[in-house]
């Protein structure tokens, strides 16, 4: 692969930098393991300045796609998923956007009575049985378990075909559509979530909250998920 940039573009240097670093970590020699080549060395090749590199890399390295030890160098993160703030959507159709082909590796479906936390968002009494909708996500092994509680309104019956995108489902047979999203995400231990992520149980793990509702802002589902810590990462980007 040719390392260059046009310093004639109107393409910020930095930005052409970046696409070159997305470029590399694809190629086969880098995801196998190689060391990227060091700021120092690019910046030299490329004609430009060491922070220009080190812009373009720490935007990667935010998304967890590059992992940098002092001393050492930087190379490809291992087997690690990002998702963005703003990608609120069902977690297949996120996943397939980035060209990740995930699946269902376990799926159950019940109905249940729920602690006060999801009584309250849905607007039930404590004593109404829920649907509960559980999925074990993953490819050639676990990366997420998710739980999620439905609106009775929406007139779920649990014989859907959940194999099917969640939010296809709840939109295009129910006429219920996801409009907004709150979230909130916090690090914890894997605990009981251990042994169906396939990891040891005091090793953290994120888990993110969603309250989904209607344009109406009307509750749809209380979506909580547990994922393994060292095959994702969730980046936020804010901007003024």
């Amino acid at each position: 692969m040719e390392l260059k940039v046009d310093h004639k573009s109107p393409i910020p240097l930095h930005r052409q930098v970046e696409g070159l670093l997305r470029s590399l970590i694809e190629i086969p020699e880098f995801k196998n393991g190689a060391f990227l080549p060091q700021e120092v060395e690019l910046a030299k090749r490329l004609g430009v300045s060491r922070n220009t590199v080190r812009q373009a890399a720490n935007k990667l390295h935010n998304e967890g796609l590059i992992v940098r030890k002092k001393g050492v160098g930087t190379k490809v993160a291992s087997n690690s998923i990002t998702t963005n703030l703003g990608e609120w959507h069902s977690f297949t159709q996120e996943m397939n956007s980035k060209g990740i082909p995930f699946k269902n590796l376990k799926l159950n479906v019940e109905w249940v009575l729920v602690d006060e936390v999801v009584a309250n968002f849905l607007n039930v009494d404590i004593s109404t049985k829920i649907l509960k909708l559980s999925r074990l996500k993953g490819s050639d092994k676990p990366l997420v378990y998710f739980e999620s509680y439905f609106q009775p309104r929406i007139g779920l019956t649990g014989n859907e075909d959940f194999q099917r995108p969640l939010y296809e489902i709840l939109e295009e047979d129910y006429h219920s559509v996801p409009a907004v999203s709150k979230e909130k995400i916090k690090a914890g231990k894997a605990g009981k979530f251990a042994k169906i992520l396939e990891i040891d149980a005091n090793e953290p793990i994120l888990i993110r909250e969603r309250f989904v509702s209607d344009p109406g802002d009307r509750p749809l589902e209380y979506n909580i998920g547990y994922y393994r810590n060292d095959r994702f990462t969730y980046s936020i980007e804010i901007r003024r």
